[in-house]
């Protein structure tokens, strides 16, 4: 068995998301397993090299996690010939740059979204990429959630009949940072420095409703600033410029209608963080990131609207759990497995910049909608 190892700069993993789920449960987790089995006789080595801005950050993390290389040079990580891959998960605003930077340093790129603050931006990313020669990919993670697996184990296997509609919700109470430490950065709240909950999360329903359901065709949405003010991570005050909720209804190509409510103000009354309600002629689904329940056309009950009576009915009863039917890994990690077999092995793989794009399109579209109170269709974008 040839081992080969590949040399991956890391931007911007001293942040939650980049920490948890890219570095420890992704590229540390691959490591502990003993590489990556292309199923060749080559296992993949990933070596992660670290970088970032603050270099206190950087070196107490490369120390926890017994790691040698971290910078906060990315123009001299990017010129280091041994550097295969660049990974970016910084802040929004200044990802758009730092993959110019590696498509023109010649590095296989795999970034978390929104790929850049704007349409224009996102696609010319991707025609720099295309034309680099390069392999691309952006992260698309719930996917891969166990919930939303078995929501595609049901499609695939025509569970539904015709989709009707898709209802979401999602979010969870963030505080504000005065009495209670915030559980998300203080940049998520100012459009300033790439913030707002349309620009965080509309991309991730874009994929979601095109891969499960199809493409969206049009979009209208209404955003709200909800908590207008909130506290940073130095306990000052500041004032949260960007939206903290957004209430959108998505048209899909086919004639499902999605309506997908996200919120960083909400307190949360459901099972799970996200849940999607999926409604079809011959039944429904609600699934989450770990659990789906069904119920089918065959066992539907009949409901009587009567509001002088107590409902004696236990609703969430007559709904039947799917199983698992199988071992669920870490989305990401299994993202990272797929795109690090793309670049290595030449297989499949069709999350790129391109698909980012149209993340970015969307939450494009869905924040001029609220801005203008009006309607869009949501054109194909191609290179």
């Amino acid at each position: 068995m040839e081992r080969k190892t590949v040399h991956i700069a890391m931007n911007g993993v001293t942040g939650r998301m980049g920490h948890r789920q890219h570095l420890v449960r992704s590229i540390l987790a691959l490591r502990e397993q003993g590489g990556l089995d292309l199923g060749d006789g080559t296992v993949l080595w990933p070596e992660p090299v670290l970088v970032g801005r603050r270099e206190h950050a950087l070196r107490a993390l490369a120390e926890q996690h017994g790691l040698t290389r971290w910078s906060t040079d990315i123009d001299a990580v990017l010129a280091d010939p041994a550097i295969d891959i660049y990974f970016d998960a910084q802040v929004t605003s200044a990802r758009e740059e730092a993959l110019k930077k590696a498509i023109a340093a010649g590095k296989h790129i795999y970034t978390e979204k929104p790929t850049a603050t704007g349409l224009e931006g996102a696609l010319d990313l991707a025609r720099r990429a295309d034309a680099a020669g390069i392999k691309h990919g952006v992260v698309q993670d719930k996917l891969f959630l166990p919930g939303l697996l078995k929501l595609k184990r049901l499609i695939d296997g025509g569970f539904f009949g015709r989709v009707l509609s898709v209802r979401g919700e999602f979010g969870y109470w963030v505080f504000e940072g005065d009495w209670q430490e915030a559980q998300r950065p203080s940049w998520n709240y100012r459009t300033e420095d790439g913030g707002g909950i349309v620009t965080d999360m509309f991309p991730h329903w874009e994929y979601v409703l095109h891969e499960l359901f199809g493409r969206v065709t049009s979009v209208q949405a209404l955003t709200a600033t909800h908590l207008p003010q909130r506290w940073d991570e130095e306990g000052k005050p500041y004032e949260a410029t960007a939206d903290d909720a957004a209430y959108g209804i998505f048209q899909l190509e086919g004639g499902a209608v999605a309506q997908i409510n996200s919120s960083w103000a909400v307190r949360v009354n459901r099972d799970e963080l996200v849940e999607f309600q999926v409604d079809g002629t011959e039944g429904s689904a609600v699934a989450g990131l770990r659990k789906c329940r069904v119920q089918h056309r065959s066992s539907t009950p009949k409901p009587v609207w009567n509001p002088d009576l107590p409902a004696t009915e236990v609703f969430r009863e007559q709904w039947q759990e799917v199983p698992d039917n199988g071992e669920f890994d870490n989305g990401f990690k299994a993202q990272w497995e797929l795109f690090l077999r793309h670049v290595y092995a030449d297989a499949p793989y069709h999350w790129d910049l391109l698909a980012g794009a149209r993340g970015v399109q969307l939450a494009e579209l869905g924040l001029k909608s609220s801005a203008e109170g009006r309607r869009f269709d949501v054109p194909e974008i191609t290179l």
